[in-house]
């Protein structure tokens, strides 16, 4: 298929979400075939979803900002993924829908009926808060989903946390940086065509990154460059890190392709294990779909990092 504007920089990553629909279903008739294509339709019997949990105080999840949708497997002692839509920060929900497919639900029910729980977590939107109360509101979510998932016959010490662009490199942050208690609880992160992983890299902004996107995102008035340093996952690798599967696609940008290198670079010389695989035929969009196609690249590397 051929690339449309949405594969463009930065519009890539205003698709990767909210705008993912109009990516999938406005941008070109290959794309319309494209969900067609690539969406496989993942079944789970309706009284193993839990949607609209409340992962927060109770009065914040009025609007639905700390709210999660559990997707549990028919069996005992499963492991979880935390799942983390992207949508360039400012953008985006766990109920997004792009010509007639339940995207991210339909991560959760793939994943479920394999044995493997999933929470697909919303969390607040830029600009109303900062990209650190974004980091904060997932470490939230992957806190209570450690308190609460052994009560639904989940296993709370075999978390994953998997993002897609901006979810990401939210995810990647709280990995990165958590408390000793949620470190021991993480067996894995997955990345999904990562964003914004290293702020500070030249380069990536030399091959067509628009710093004025990421500037309006993380430098939260700093006059000086220290937000860089704070707001790359990068920045705060160390050997400690639970291991990484980084996925990108083969055809998005040039810079969003550099970043994912450059993570997993950076987490191979921290001496974390760390597994780069390319997606060949997709797109910073499509890559999403094939997250729960059964078979594609994404979906038997995910099953095979996680079991």
């Amino acid at each position: 298929m051929g690339k449309s504007w949405c594969d463009n920089w930065p519009m890539a990553l205003r698709c990767a979400a909210a705008a993912l629909a109009l990516a999938l279903t406005g941008c070109s008739l290959a794309t319309r075939v494209g969900v067609q294509f690539l969406y496989r339709e993942a079944e789970l019997p309706a009284s193993q979803i839990n949607r609209d949990l409340c992962y927060a105080p109770t009065p914040s999840c009025a609007g639905k900002d700390h709210t999660l949708d559990l997707y549990v497997p028919a069996t005992r002692d499963w492991p979880v993924i935390v799942f983390v839509h992207g949508g360039g920060w400012d953008s985006g929900s766990k109920d997004l829908r792009a010509g007639g497919a339940d995207v991210y639900a339909n991560v959760g029910r793939f994943y479920a009926a394999r044995g493997i729980g999933v929470a697909v977590i919303n969390y607040r939107l830029q600009p109303r808060v900062t990209w650190v109360e974004q980091v904060e509101d997932v470490r939230t979510a992957v806190s209570w989903v450690r308190s609460h998932v052994a009560t639904r016959g989940g296993q709370p010490d075999r978390l994953f946390l998997m993002g897609h662009s901006a979810g990401a490199h939210l995810g990647s942050l709280v990995a990165l940086t958590a408390a000793p208690e949620i470190r021991q609880a993480l067996r894995g992160v997955i990345t999904v065509s990562g964003a914004g992983l290293d702020l500070a890299d030249e380069q990536t902004y030399q091959l067509g990154a628009d710093r004025r996107y990421y500037m309006a995102r993380f430098q939260n008035g700093d006059s000086t460059d220290e937000w860089k340093r704070r707001a790359s996952p990068v920045r705060v690798a160390s050997p400690q890190a639970p291991p990484f599967l980084i996925l990108y696609a083969t055809g998005e940008t040039r810079a969003l392709q550099h970043q994912s290198q450059l993570l997993h670079e950076t987490l191979e010389k921290n001496g974390v294990s760390s597994r780069l695989v390319p997606v060949p035929g997709e797109s910073h969009t499509r890559i999403v779909l094939a997250l729960s196609h059964p078979d594609k690249v994404p979906a038997k590397a995910i099953l095979a990092f996680v079991r």
